[in-house]
């Protein structure tokens, strides 16, 4: 069912993923990240995180929204004001995300926003 070049583009880009992510593996002695590099590591999940979310909270359809009645605009807020007053408590992600969507539901669902 599969023709050539799908076949070989399929190998090709396997052959790719194993090569680039066993890169650091393939070296005889210890590599070390520059420091500037491990100082940034723990901040790169968020800033995956904020890269993916941030669009998606300002735009809509791939424009940027015009009117205020947006249920993730208010969620986004409600989340936000939430974390930050609840900083310090072990709980403060996962209660970001419940007020978040405790906001974002009945303005999406219930107002159609």
């Amino acid at each position: 069912m599969t023709d050539g070049w799908t076949l070989g583009v399929i190998v090709g880009m396997a052959v790719v993923t194993v090569v680039t992510r066993s890169f650091f593996f393939l070296s005889s002695r210890d590599w070390q990240l520059p420091r500037w590099a491990q100082r940034g590591l723990p901040y790169a999940p968020i800033a995956a995180l904020a890269a993916v979310i941030g669009p998606e909270l300002v735009m809509a359809q791939g424009h940027l929204i015009t009117s205020w009645q947006d249920a993730r605009i208010f969620g986004a807020a409600a989340g936000a004001a939430f974390y930050f007053w609840r900083k310090g408590a072990g709980q403060a992600v996962l209660g970001t995300i419940v007020v978040g969507m405790a906001v974002y539901l009945p303005l999406h669902i219930g107002l159609g926003w």
